[in-house]
């Protein structure tokens, strides 16, 4: 029986259709303040003065920001970043 991953798909739903848009949300309620995401992605989050991430902006990506996204993702210790349809 193959072994399943425990990581999150990294597929963000509709890449490249351009009837919708992808952003990228944050749970502060997760975040523990490990900082990779702004560590990572500094264009697309920053940090609070206790060292939290948040997502800058209102999160929507352009096309070219995806794979940067889908790092901040995959990094998160918390999981508190999740790539979603607009």
């Amino acid at each position: 029986m193959a072994r399943r991953n425990a990581a999150p798909q990294l597929r963000p739903p509709h890449v490249g259709c351009r009837s919708r848009q992808v952003k990228v949300v944050q749970n502060p309620d997760l975040c523990t303040g490990h900082g990779r995401c702004y560590a990572l992605v500094p264009e697309l989050f920053g940090d609070d003065e206790f060292g939290h991430g948040y997502v800058l902006g209102d999160g929507t990506l352009a096309p070219e920001q995806v794979a940067a996204a889908q790092r901040a993702v995959a990094a998160c210790p918390e999981r508190a970043i999740t790539l979603v349809d607009d």
